[in-house]
């Protein structure tokens, strides 16, 4: 008779780490929805009132791997800016231009290859998290907010943009380009072949930011 399978053992801390990364896997997998603590606890190898201990229910585990996604973006977002600021020659506004469409561009390109974590940063119930764990922002995608109004405000000081109330570029630039994903990944452009997806996204990342640098002084 085959000798029982040992369970893992894990240090205060370790288990919460594990369940959010399957969370995460399974947030990758089939977006929000997907995401279920007891699978989670049956896939990190532990029993259920183990999970218990560090994640209340569902909820609380959702919030713990919106945070892991919605820092995933941010960073999708940053390395589009970090490879404009070192391939990218010119003035400091034209620099600026250049720095936040690669906002835009990171935030779609993250969009259309990570659907299930990018749909998970907007998930309904997902504020909640265990006592001890990460945070959840205050703000629903706060992170990659942050990105973007450091590469807005850069763009004010470089002269390319007015400077107008402050958050308000970063807003309509935001719902321009979100309004454009959710479009693809849940509306009716989910169909376009991707050169006609590539096509779109470039103009409109064209039109947000030559849009935004013409406002009214």
């Amino acid at each position: 008779m085959p000798a029982p399978t040992k369970r893992p053992s894990y240090h205060h801390g370790d288990l919460t780490t594990a369940l959010v990364r399957e969370g995460v896997a399974m947030a990758r997998d089939g977006g929000p929805g997907a995401v279920v603590l007891r699978e989670a606890t049956r896939r990190a190898g532990v029993s259920p009132n183990a999970a218990y201990r560090h994640f209340a229910d569902r909820d609380q585990l959702l919030g713990a791997v919106r945070v892991e996604a919605e820092q995933a973006l941010a960073q999708a977002m940053q390395a589009e800016v970090e490879a404009v600021e070192a391939g990218t020659r010119g003035s400091p506004a034209e620099l600026a231009a250049a720095r936040l469409r690669a906002t835009g561009a990171g935030y779609l390109r993250f969009a259309r290859s990570e659907p299930g974590l990018f749909r998970t940063v907007f998930a309904e119930g997902a504020h909640r998290t265990a006592p001890g764990a990460v945070a959840p922002s205050e703000s629903v995608a706060s992170a990659p907010l942050r990105v973007l109004s450091t590469v807005v405000a850069e763009g004010t000081a470089a002269g390319l943009l007015p400077p107008i109330q402050d958050g308000d570029v970063d807003v309509v630039a935001w719902s321009a380009v979100h309004g454009l994903a959710s479009l693809i990944l849940d509306g009716p452009l989910g169909g376009l072949p991707d050169d006609a997806t590539d096509r779109v996204a470039n103009l409109l990342l064209a039109v947000v930011v030559t849009g935004l640098a013409h406002l009214p002084r």
